[in-house]
């Protein structure tokens, strides 16, 4: 069963520092879609990592949230949450 994505966000934001740029970003996200079984995403992927695109890989955070299990963030250039990966629905 597919995790609840707005209780998902409620906990990322919970769970970053309190001086977190993507924690500031996440409290106007806009909604997404399921890419496939295990990711949601947020932003668009098309041509990652390619000038002009809106995906340009920064980090991962790696979270454990108490009901989806060990979850990571793919965390974008200017701090913007790209997706959502759910181990444990790979």
């Amino acid at each position: 069963m597919k995790p609840e994505i707005q209780n998902v966000i409620e906990f990322i934001i919970y769970s970053l520092p309190e001086d977190s740029i993507v924690k500031r970003n996440l409290e106007n996200i806009n909604s997404g879609k399921w890419k496939n079984k295990a990711y949601y995403q947020f932003i668009d992927s098309t041509h990652p990592n390619t000038r002009g695109s809106k995906w340009i890989f920064k980090e991962n955070i790696v979270l454990e949230h108490p009901k989806s299990g060990t979850i990571v963030l793919d965390i974008l250039e200017k701090d913007q949450l790209g997706g959502i990966e759910f181990i444990k629905l790979i």
